[in-house]
């Protein structure tokens, strides 16, 4: 036998390996880790590599390769410590719970909107966290079954992620010619705009017979009411701000995450003096680092990975040229139907087994990037930051709420393959 043949079959042996070991919940970062060191000695008994190359390519250049990603996802992260720290998440939100009254389906939908809206910007688990234990007792206070309102505000988060500057850095350290440019507005913001709808018809149907009970502005929050006694009107905007300036004024993640930041923290007293002002930003950055830091440990090692996938994909094409489709609407249909593979770490999600099907898709394919970048997007979104357990802050809510896995998954996915295969038909007629 063909010595890239048997080569081949050892890395989908691996491979699926991989996608056992996400499934059972093991630790990605050693997981990725584990699955390079592999893949690099195969492709050096294929004679594809050399160690010397190994060493400056794969394992020394792939985490320096994602340096401005990581850079990204803490400028991020401290951007979602600000709107916490100012109070003005908790405003808003309370603004919006005002708005809604005691009707359950009108406030649970309204803040639905209002937490896809801030995630646009926001991100990270301390932001998902700090945000949700101001949403989640107001909604439980109306009468919204638990699963539901756990459901309900983590897919609200997902629909965010579509837009959402930091988690589009971490996708483009892969596909490294992806822009996030007006070609891209358009998907990500109907891709949004579908989540919310499917978020809304889930509520209405959920719902519809829900008595009216107390009012959820009533609930107390601790020292949130402080905080948001102390927000003005206009510091309403500063969710919106970055993505607002990279949008429509073409300006770069970082610049616009400092200005919102500091619009933030000025606009609510934030800076009485030069000392204050320090110490306040230096906290906030702190923390922000704090919130995402097993995040970037992930994404150090995930580029090691990535590079190797590129080097074996000669093997993947001898074993797999001739199987795989290279048909944009079969592979569309394929992820349409498989979409719940991207649960559980599985092939579907970019922050799991997904990273290695990029590789297999790109060895054998011939797709274009756009079109493999969002196809990817979708369940990555959709299924995994959404609905699945094995997300950081989803199975925080899951303990937060006491809301077992099982009522989590039956409450959610079912809608969220819907969005899924609504989605996946706009990658296609956008960009197949």
């Amino acid at each position: 036998m063909d010595t890239a043949i048997i080569i081949g079959i050892i890395l989908l042996i691996t491979y699926f390996g991989l996608i056992y070991f996400a499934a059972r919940g093991g630790n990605l970062m050693v997981g990725f880790f584990i699955m390079a060191v592999i893949w690099v000695a195969l492709c050096m008994a294929g004679g594809k590599l050399t160690w010397a190359g190994a060493q400056t390519d794969i394992f020394q250049g792939g985490p320096e390769s994602w340096g401005a990603t990581a850079v990204n996802v803490i400028f991020g992260s401290w951007f979602g410590r600000v709107l916490i720290e100012t109070g003005i998440a908790s405003k808003l939100i309370k603004s919006v719970t005002e708005l809604g009254g005691d009707n359950p389906l009108f406030t649970t939908i309204l803040l639905s909107i209002v937490s896809g809206i801030i995630f646009t910007s926001t991100f990270g688990a301390g932001a998902v966290v700090a945000i949700g234990v101001i949403i989640l007792p107001i909604l439980m206070s109306l009468g919204v079954p638990k699963p539901l309102a756990v459901t309900s505000y983590l897919m609200s988060v997902g629909s965010g992620m579509y837009i959402n500057q930091v988690l589009f850095k971490q996708m483009q350290g892969i596909f490294t010619d992806m822009l996030y440019d007006k070609n891209y507005f358009v998907f990500g913001f109907l891709a949004m705009g579908v989540q919310l709808i499917i978020i809304s018809i889930m509520l209405i149907y959920h719902l519809r017979k829900k008595k009216r009970r107390r009012r959820a502005w009533a609930v107390k929050t601790g020292k949130a009411g402080y905080l948001e006694a102390t927000v003005p009107t206009v510091a309403m905007i500063t969710p919106i701000i970055p993505t607002a300036l990279a949008i429509f004024f073409k300006w770069q993640s970082i610049p616009a995450f400092i200005v919102g930041s500091v619009f933030g923290l000025a606009v609510c007293g934030k800076f009485p003096n030069f000392g204050q002002a320090a110490r306040t930003i230096s906290r906030t950055f702190y923390d922000g680092v704090v919130d995402v830091a097993s995040l970037l440990g992930f994404l150090f090692i995930l580029p090691m990975f990535n590079k190797i996938s590129g080097v074996a994909a000669p093997f993947f094409e001898a074993i797999l040229g001739g199987i795989m489709p290279n048909s944009t609407l079969v592979l569309c249909i394929v992820f349409a139907i498989v979409a719940p593979f991207g649960l559980f770490r599985g092939p579907l999600t970019i922050f799991g087994a997904g990273a290695a099907t990029v590789g297999v898709l790109n060895a054998i394919g011939g797709f274009t990037t756009p079109f493999l970048f969002t196809l990817m997007y979708v369940p990555t979104i959709t299924m995994n930051l959404s609905v699945c357990p094995t997300q950081s802050w989803n199975l925080w809510a899951l303990n937060y709420s006491k809301v077992s896995v099982k009522e989590f998954l039956r409450t959610g996915v079912i809608w969220a393959w819907i969005i899924n295969i609504i989605n996946t038909v706009l990658v296609f007629l956008l960009f197949g």
